[in-house]
């Protein structure tokens, strides 16, 4: 085989959120009060929006789980070398953006190096000059030149994008004029003119937004440094496309390991009170009054000191940088869980004093049951407000973190890790901008939908917003 697939345990624990989330919303639609609550969530238009956003930057992040090593050699007793670097589908999807390395900085859409090299000019004198990059069509040779094809292939982009939502949008009228009595004209007017009692109209908008996007990434990146490049040469829209994934696993990972704590303590806390709530109380008082930084950095250090005395498990960087990544989602998770247990424990509190549950224990019904059949699903719109809400958090959280330095590993390439390096660059003359704003707009869109989209949950899903 020309490649071999590789399992890091992050994309193994993605995998599995992911099985976890597609079985949760297969139990959520057999429930009557989640579907009514999901409804309202789909016919919140910004919350629509959001969604569309946020399920286009999972599908980045899942691109970028999938693993692989491509083939080196044949030795001559037949065993296959496999080259030590560890791709994604997401490197092959983006045309080998990766590989396009200048020497150093360049602006954005720059034909020339952003500092200037001592080379020998046509006279044969030697002269300081802004060398050329390598990436850069051969064709474009003045600022004129550039500024027709890039022009010319954002004309491209939007026809193409045009046509394709154009197309999305006849199929999706077939789909809806079989679950409705208007005509197909009627339908494909409504949709157009955004008259649709759904918001449909912004659905297709926004995709058509998303591939327009997409079709402006492919036809010009292969072309130019769109977000420019970095210190050492690499394209920094590479890097900020690679980093979702590094944000997604922050947010997920991380509510993965809080979520069981969370749950379980704070209902059983909540249901037997006693001795049992005082231990759960101690605990989590006790952990919340250690500083977060400390234990991270505390953990982080650790993690460090085992990978370097036991080199033989990670024969690869990609499995070092992980093995820290996984480190920094379980530390926060552990530092995390104690507000949602909290406020779990709130809600058990009274949950344990109504008439189905005292009928259930009247009956002996045995705990566990109670529990797990009664409590938690009527805490379970509590959960989705609280992890959406702490998802962003967690995103921003891995920034800040990069930032002090006990972040993920320098060679994962996170928004953290951008911001970090971008500190240095703003003291720079000239100043080098554009690492900081890739940075900081990818993760502003993906931080605002997120927090666009819990506003909706909580509206759909909390009572007393309902009843508001």
């Amino acid at each position: 085989m020309n490649i071999q697939p590789v399992f890091l345990a992050s994309d193994i624990l993605f995998y599995l959120l992911l099985a976890m989330l597609a079985g949760f919303g297969c139990w959520a639609s057999r429930q009557r009060n989640f579907r009514e609550s999901w409804r309202q969530v789909v016919l919140n238009p910004l919350a629509l929006v959001s969604l569309v956003v946020l399920l286009t930057y999972l599908a980045v992040g899942l691109l970028d789980s999938i693993h692989f090593q491509q083939k080196v050699t044949t030795a001559s007793n037949g065993k296959t070398y496999y080259s030590a670097q560890v791709k994604s589908l997401l490197d092959v999807a983006l045309g080998g953006l990766g590989d396009h390395s200048e020497k150093t900085y360049s602006a954005p859409f720059a034909l020339h190096l952003y500092a200037k090299e001592l080379a020998r000019n046509d006279t044969g004198t030697m002269e300081q000059i802004y060398p050329r990059l390598h990436s850069i069509n051969p064709s474009v040779k003045t600022a004129q030149d550039r500024r027709q094809d890039v022009f010319g292939r954002i004309a491209v982009s939007v026809i193409e994008g045009i046509v394709l939502t154009l197309i999305l949008s006849l199929i999706f009228s077939l789909y809806l004029r079989r679950q409705s009595a208007l005509t197909f004209s009627k339908q494909w007017r409504q949709l157009l003119m955004g008259r649709a009692r759904k918001p449909w109209g912004l659905l297709l908008v926004t995709l058509g937004v998303i591939i327009f996007v997409i079709l402006l990434i492919a036809h010009l990146s292969g072309q130019y440094h769109m977000f420019g490049t970095d210190k050492v040469g690499n394209d920094v829209l590479y890097q900020a496309l690679k980093s979702i994934r590094t944000g997604l696993l922050i947010g997920s990972l991380t509510t993965l390991v809080m979520l069981p704590f969370a749950l379980i303590l704070g209902a059983m806390a909540g249901y037997f009170g006693g001795i049992v709530d005082d231990i759960i109380q101690y605990v989590y008082t006790t952990l919340s009054s250690i500083p977060g930084v400390l234990l991270i950095a505390a953990a982080i250090l650790s993690i460090q000191i085992y990978i370097a005395n036991h080199p033989e498990a990670f024969t690869t960087i990609a499995g070092r940088a992980d093995a820290r990544l996984i480190a920094l989602c379980i530390i926060l998770g552990v530092t995390s869980w104690t507000s949602l247990c909290r406020v779990l424990r709130g809600e058990t509190l009274k949950l344990r004093e109504v008439d189905f549950i005292q009928a259930a224990r009247a009956l002996g019904v045995g705990w566990f049951r109670i529990i797990s059949r009664h409590v938690i699903p009527n805490v379970m719109h509590i959960v989705l407000i609280a992890i959406a809400l702490d998802f962003s958090m967690l995103v921003l959280a891995e920034a800040v973190l990069t930032y002090v330095g006990v972040g993920v590993d320098p060679t994962t390439i996170s928004w953290g890790n951008m911001i970090d390096s971008a500190r240095l660059e703003l003291a720079r003359e000239p100043v080098v901008w554009w690492s900081l704003v890739a940075a900081f707009l990818f993760m502003f869109v993906f931080v605002l939908a997120a927090n666009l989209f819990a506003d909706a949950l909580r509206e759909a899903f909390d009572p007393r917003m309902a009843k508001r």
